[in-house]
């Protein structure tokens, strides 16, 4: 009878184990193994997925080695892994500097942390103390790593008291002001900035992620600001991790900047000042008499024209002053967040990528934008030509003006224009000529155009 029982089970089990869907319980799942390359005579396995974050010594442990065997039992090989055309050392217990791996990684593909699957081989070196020879290189694995970075999202929103009126609530989704960030990925640039004024004083404010704006709930998880409820400093540290509310305490116009990678802010008091002043190549470095002019108190923009050459071979590169002659609180490309037109960030100075000449500049320092308009025609319009053709002019390097002779303007109204079109063009009174100003009325043959603030504080023009 126990024979039968037996025979039973033993069939039993027999079938089961012939069908597609049979598990066998006893055995715990797991992630499957890595699978060993040829190295030699020995191997090479590959680990798993490496979180750098969470790496806290000065080396990771990439790969196990089993040794290339040698006819000579007394051999001991060092190693090199190669990635990315880079050879790096590493140890026979398959570990190799983390900080060359993250620095791979960064140039290659950047901080963002997401996996990243880098093909690499081994070489086994040996050396009789004189010379050192490659004895194998292995098949090709994989190393699969994640680079070390906080969370940052890729972009931001302020709210805040400073927003609320009597009829809107500043934590709202309908009154969040955007942060200004770069075309860059958030990884490769982590600084936003954001502009706002406020009329009270002990205004508190927190940062919301657009990922929450989009989803409307602008208190899911991930809400940024000060550690400490209420407070006031003008640096500190940020969280978004039971982030608290930060506080402004005195009205004014402020900058706030916040730098996502190491979760820090810094806000600034701006106070703009009438001009900025041009200096650069066009002068040596040595003189700052070009200058914009504060036509948006509220939001700092500066616009005008400077004349932008390179007579010492020292490339069309400039910055601005705020005070003329002062290296003070400079102007340089970091001020900026996006170059427009022909302006160009050229490592620290900023530059324009048109060639020499007279470009128009919209300077917006709120928002960390500058964009550059080369002035490749300036010409006059008016009733003297039935505004139909423009009569051009040519710039004069020595009296830093354009002009033009026998051009026979008239009282019945006329303009300068740039490039041919309306989009920057100049009227108003023959002292102080302004973007989109009146018609001018003034007759006269001989014209001249004196549009950088040189040598006065406004555009201006003579006419003859």
């Amino acid at each position: 009878m126990i024979k039968k029982i037996l025979l039973g089970m033993t069939l039993l089990m027999s079938m089961v184990s012939c069908t597609e869907d049979y598990t066998d319980w006893g055995t715990p799942q797991s992630n499957p193994q890595e699978e060993a390359v040829s190295f030699g005579k020995g191997s090479v396995t590959p680990v798993d997925v490496i979180n750098l974050a969470d790496v806290k010594t000065e080396k990771v442990k990439v790969a196990s080695i089993v040794a290339p065997t040698s006819s000579n039992a007394s051999y001991t090989p060092t190693y090199k892994i190669n990635i990315g055309g880079r050879a790096f050392d590493i140890d026979a217990e398959g570990n190799m500097a983390k900080a060359d791996l993250v620095n791979y990684i960064v140039d290659k593909f950047g901080k963002r942390p997401t996996e990243r699957d880098i093909d690499a081989t081994l070489d086994a070196w040996v050396s009789n103390g004189a010379t050192a020879v490659k004895m194998a290189t292995s098949e090709t694995f994989q190393v699969k790593a994640i680079p070390e970075a906080p969370v940052i999202e890729e972009g931001y929103y302020l709210v805040g008291d400073m927003f609320t009126t009597d009829d809107v609530d500043g934590w709202t989704k309908e009154v969040a002001k955007a942060f200004n960030h770069s075309d860059k990925d958030v990884y490769e640039d982590p600084v936003f900035t954001v502009s706002f004024e406020t009329t009270k004083a002990d205004q508190y404010w927190k940062i919301i992620p657009k990922k929450n704006i989009d989803a409307d709930d602008l208190w899911a998880a991930g809400v940024v600001g000060p550690k400490v409820d209420g407070d006031d400093s003008m640096t500190g540290a940020l969280t978004n991790g039971d982030a608290k509310a930060g506080k402004i305490a005195k009205a004014g116009k402020y900058k706030l900047t916040i730098n996502m990678m190491d979760y820090s802010y810094t806000l600034e008091e701006v106070n703009y000042d009438p001009f900025i002043y041009f200096i650069g190549a066009t002068d040596g470095w040595k003189s700052s008499d070009q200058k914009l002019a504060l036509v948006d108190e509220a939001k700092g923009v500066y616009t005008g024209y400077v004349y932008v050459a390179d007579p010492n071979g020292a490339d069309l590169q400039f910055k601005f002053q705020r005070v003329a002659g002062s290296w003070d609180n400079e102007i340089n490309a970091g001020a900026f967040v996006s170059f427009g037109g022909a302006a160009t960030n050229e490592n620290g100075n900023i530059g324009v990528n048109a060639g020499e000449g007279v470009y128009y500049f919209d300077v917006n320092l709120s928002e960390g934008t500058i964009t550059a308009t080369k002035v490749e025609t300036m010409s006059m319009i008016g009733g003297f030509n039935n505004w139909d053709g423009d009569a051009v002019m040519t710039w004069n390097a020595e009296e830093y003006c354009f002009e033009a002779t026998n051009v026979g303007v008239t009282a019945d109204g006329w303009k300068f224009r740039v490039n041919g079109g309306w989009a920057v063009n100049l009227g108003g009174s023959l002292n102080n000529l302004t973007a989109g100003g009146d018609n001018l009325t003034v007759a006269g043959n001989t014209v001249k155009l004196y549009p950088t603030r040189k040598t006065k504080d406004n555009i201006y023009c003579t006419v003859e």
